[in-house]
This record gives C-alpha cells, sequence and structure tokens, in this order.
C-alpha cells in the first residue's frame, strides 16, 4: 500500500512540474521554480524510503526527505512575501538559505554523531518496509522551530495583506493561505491521521496545483512586463488593465496621475465602481467592443490632452482582458489644431512653392538620367521611349483596373520610369560603353547598377514628402532586372514578391532594348521582339500582365514606327 501510495504521489508531482515548465516564463519567481524542482525530489525520497531493504538505505531516503523539509517551507515563506509585496532584505534572504542549509547539513550526521538523531536503527519492518527507530537531537528541536517559524511568517503576512493591501490581489492572497496551511498540519499532524503513511506528499501535491493556478493569474497583475518595459521605462506611458469581466487588475503611476479616481478601486474589484471611470474610460471600451476601429479617444485634463489607445491584452495569443495606454498628446493635438486654424491659406502658398520644387526636382532627375544615357552605348532616347512604354502598358491596365492600381500610383510609376538606369553612373566606362558583349567578370559588375540605382535614388529622394513616389522610383530602380522565375538580379525575387512597378518596368526596359537600334546592333523586327515577350512571359515577365502587353502592342510598334 505505501508503496503505491508514494510512487503514486511521486508521478503525479513530477507531471506538474512538467506542466510548470511548459508555461514557464523568464519572469517568473525563481522561488516557484525551486519549489517545483524540490518537491519532486523530496518525494523521491519516500519513495527511496519505501523500497529500502536497510537501514542505510532508508536514512539515503530519509536525508532526501529531509532537504525537502528544510527548504520547501523556507521558499514557500519567502514566495508568500514576494506575492504579497513584501520586500525582505538581500542579508534577510542570504541568512535564512544559511540556516537552512546548516539545519540541513546536521541530518547527513544522522547515523553518525548525535546531533540530529540521537539514535537510528531498525524497529520493524512495516509492510516490507524498514521503519527507523529514531531518538531526535538537539538539530532536530531546532528542525522543528524553524519550520514552524517559516509557516507562521507566511501566514501573517498573508492575513496582514489581505486586511491591508489593496494593490494585491485577494484572491492571489487566499490561494496562497492553502499551501501555507496544509503543509504546515501535514507536517505536524500527517502521522496521527494515517499510521505508517505521511500526509506531507499529498500537500506538497496540493501546493503544486495551487501555485500553478497562481502562476495563471499572476500574468495578468503585471502590468509593466517585458512586451511594454520599452513603453514604461521612459515614465510617459500609462497603463490600466481590468480582465475580462470588467475587474480591476492594476495600473501604473502616469495612469493615476491622469484618472487619480484609480486609487479608489481594489484589485479585482468591479472597474465600474467610479462614475468618472464609467464616464471616461468604461464607456469608451464600450465603443471598442462594438466598432474596433474606435480605440483611439481624447481626454483632455488640466490643460493636457491625453491619446488613450485601447487594445487587448494577451498572455500568449489567448484574450485575457483589456489595456488602456494613455500618452500626452498635448503638442501633437496643438499642432494639428494651428494647422487646421491656417489651412486654407498655408495649403494655397505650399502649393505653390511645392510646384516649383517639384518641377525643379523632375528637371535634375532627368538631367541626371539623361547623364548616365549619354554614357551608355545606345544610340540615345532610352529614357524618353521607356517612360512612353510605361505609360502606354499603364493605359491598358486601367482601363479593366484589375490590378488595383490607383491614379496617384500610374502618374508615379510613369514620373519614375526615367531613373531605372541611374545606377549605371557608378560603372565604369570601359565596361558600359563596351560595344560586344559582356564576360562573367565584366556582367557581375553590370548587375551592380541595380542596386546602386537604389541607394542613388533613395539619397536624391531622402526627405520629400511624397513618400509614395519615393518607394516607387527606388523600387523601378532596384528590381527591374528581377524575373517571375526568380533567375534575375540583385536579390533573385520571384513571383508578386517583386514590386508590380518593377515587373511592368521589366517588360517596357526589355521591348525597348530590343526593337531599339544600338552601336553594336540593329533594331530587332517588331514581330521577333513580340516572340521573344511573348515566350518571356511566365519565366522573365508576370503573366499576369500579358494581356495588357498585348492589348498595347499596336501602339507600341506605332510608336517606334514613328520614332525611327
Amino acid at each position: 500500500m505505501a508503496v503505491i501510495y508514494y510512487d503514486v504521489l511521486l508521478f503525479l508531482s513530477f507531471m506538474l512540474t512538467v506542466v510548470y515548465a511548459y508555461i514557464w516564463r523568464k519572469r517568473f519567481d525563481v522561488r516557484f521554480t525551486l519549489i517545483f524542482t524540490i518537491i519532486p525530489m523530496a518525494d523521491v525520497g519516500y519513495v527511496f524510503i519505501t523500497h529500502s531493504k536497510t537501514l542505510g538505505e532508508a536514512l539515503i531516503g530519509n536525508n532526501i526527505v529531509y532537504f525537502g523539509g528544510c527548504f520547501l517551507p523556507l521558499f514557500i515563506m519567502m514566495s508568500v512575501f514576494n506575492l504579497c509585496d513584501v520586500k525582505l532584505p538581500k542579508i534577510v534572504n542570504t541568512l535564512l538559505i544559511l540556516i537552512s542549509f546548516i539545519v540541513y547539513s546536521s541530518t547527513l550526521t544522522i547515523g553518525k554523531n548525535p546531533v540530529f538523531y540521537t539514535k537510528a536503527d531498525i524497529s520493524t519492518i512495516y509492510g516490507g518496509t524498514v521503519i527507523v527507530n529514531k531518538g531526535y537531537g538537539f538539530m532536530h528541536t531546532v528542525f522543528y522551530v524553524m519550520v514552524i517559524l517559516y509557516f507562521l511568517a507566511g501566514i501573517v503576512v498573508s492575513v496582514y495583506t489581505y486586511i491591508r493591501k489593496k494593490t494585491v490581489s485577494k484572491r492571489i492572497v487566499q490561494l496562497l493561505f492553502v499551501p501555507v496551511t496544509l503543509s504546515m498540519l501535514a507536517f505536524f499532524l500527517g502521522r496521527l491521521v494515517l499510521e505508517g503513511l505521511e500526509l506531507v506528499p499529498v500537500a506538497y501535491l496540493i501546493a503544486q496545483i495551487v501555485y500553478l493556478m497562481i502562476v495563471d493569474r499572476m500574468y495578468l497583475y503585471d502590468v509593466s512586463d517585458t512586451v511594454i518595459d520599452s513603453l514604461v521605462q521612459t515614465n510617459e506611458t500609462g497603463l490600466v488593465s481590468i480582465d475580462l469581466k470588467r475587474k480591476y487588475l492594476g495600473c501604473n503611476d502616469v495612469a493615476l496621475s491622469v484618472f487619480p479616481e484609480l486609487s479608489e478601486l481594489t484589485v479585482d474589484r468591479s472597474f465600474g465602481r467610479s462614475g468618472k471611470l464609467r464616464d471616461t474610460l468604461l464607456l469608451w471600451l464600450d465603443e471598442f467592443l462594438a466598432d474596433e476601429s474606435k480605440d483611439k479617444h481624447n481626454y483632455e485634463k488640466d490643460g493636457k490632452i491625453f491619446l488613450i489607445d485601447i487594445n487587448y491584452l494577451y498572455q500568449g495569443s489567448r484574450k485575457r482582458g483589456y489595456q488602456f495606454v494613455i500618452t500626452d498628446d498635448t503638442k501633437n493635438q496643438k499642432y494639428i489644431s494651428l494647422i487646421n486654424k491656417y489651412n486654407t491659406a498655408l495649403t494655397n502658398e505650399v502649393a505653390e512653392k511645392t510646384k516649383s520644387l517639384v518641377e525643379m526636382h523632375d528637371k535634375l532627375i532627368l538631367g541626371m538620367a539623361a547623364m548616365v544615357e549619354s554614357r551608355d552605348n545606345s544610340t540615345g532616347g532610352h529614357i524618353r521611349r521607356t517612360s512612353d512604354v510605361v505609360k502606354m502598358l499603364v493605359d491598358e491596365i486601367k482601363k479593366d483596373n484589375k490590378l488595383g492600381l490607383d491614379d496617384e500610383f500610374c502618374k508615379d510609376l510613369i514620373k519614375a520610369a526615367p531613373m531605372h538606369d541611374l545606377g549605371k553612373i557608378a560603372v565604369d566606362d570601359a565596361i558600359l560603353r563596351k560595344p560586344g558583349r559582356f564576360t562573367d567578370e565584366e556582367f557581375e559588375v553590370m548587375k551592380t547598377h541595380a542596386a546602386e540605382g537604389a541607394r542613388i535614388v533613395h539619397q536624391i529622394l531622402e526627405g520629400t514628402d511624397d513618400i509614395d513616389f519615393h518607394i516607387i522610383a527606388e523600387n523601378v530602380a532596384h528590381y527591374h532586372h528581377e524575373r517571375w522565375d526568380g533567375s534575375g538580379y540583385p536579390e533573385g525575387l520571384k513571383g508578386e514578391e517583386i514590386p508590380i512597378e518593377a515587373r511592368i518596368m521589366a517588360i517596357a526596359d526589355v521591348y525597348d532594348a530590343l526593337v531599339s537600334k544600338r552601336v553594336y546592333k540593329e533594331s530587332m523586327p517588331f514581330d521577333k521582339a513580340d516572340a521573344i515577350i511573348m515566350d518571356g512571359m511566365g519565366k522573365h515577365f508576370d503573366k499576369n500582365l500579358e494581356k495588357y502587353y498585348v492589348s498595347a502592342r499596336p501602339r507600341l510598334e506605332e510608336y517606334y514606327r514613328m520614332s525611327d
């Protein structure tokens, strides 16, 4: 009976430790980890005793059990202090661990020295298990006193916290009573209830279950966990958390300064007790739950304007409550107000000046592109022609608009087309102007113009207000040599990884290269060029653009005939 009893308890204890390891987070109190580690060790001691056949084996098991007896009450007490937000000085923690270690060391003298046991011999074998006849020494009394003090300290702190502290969850404190009181009762009364069987392992098992419940709940109360440390470390962001039942979980000091009513709340009590909070935070929460796009609200207090951002409180991927993030948005709101006040006059003035700057900027870009083209071995006009081809393709795309390209995107793409080869400015003349075929090494150098072009475009347009144009122009320069099947350069992108603007530019660039006369070649007949383009659909080019190219083909051929 005893063998099965202790074996089952060891197995259950070990499984609970596995569960704890599975849910473990690096911010869990280290004392929890120690408790979940030591309890199975202590149970191993009980199992060892029940399987022992000699006095020596029984004493080894006894020593293992006492290891748990010396340190588990200490770590249980420490965990109570920590959860009740009672800080012990480091020197006190160190001293208590040292005392437990000294007491445990005295247990190792059993059978050798009368310090802990004055005698230890086999008195009887109960159910096939060795029962040790003991005589208790001075250190055994010290052991009992130590354990009693640890348990009493935990109970006193729990009671004090339950009565006096609002910032600690009453539910957590109630749960803490269970392992402390059960462990103490089992420790001193276990043998009185069941002859030959210890109740301490059962108390330990219940303690593990309770601590699993505590760690599952305590995560909700830590409003400054690692996911929001970067927000709270500057002391400029307020945080308020409530659970899914709208019970208050906690807040930080910044939130208290904005909503002093939070100080009147009790953890785990209804969040709606304060009328002020009902009319602000809870009202906004109702709006958020009805429409999650309504997650931001402004709140004015003492001449400041605060932005309240509402979102879900998650534990992993599991929704556990709601969180209000509070930031001082005064400067931004005043700026918006000022902008709105002078909006009409400023818009007209800015539009006029912007038009002049844009025209000057565009001329500068075209001038740079022309300068690059003058170094190339083409016959000239490549920039103008590819821009016109892009416009023809875009015109066809816009007719059915299945690609969803808006007018502003199309305008920016046409405007960006002349910039696609700016990177050639960084390629040596000996390579750029070579009339014949490139060697492998020369081609690798030539390929760098794509990434170099993206860098140049980025520098030219850095700081521009037209972010969309900046992105499109940079993508056109960077990716117009990528291929649909991933065999292009410089990144080897494939399929829709290639931006749509670069895919369109690729068709225009290759088509012009085929049908235009160069220093090193004659222009290619339209039918032959068309065959190459069509053969490249789905390999070199986006197959989805084929129908637009086909639709634009008559205009393209007419355009190039007129250009001859």
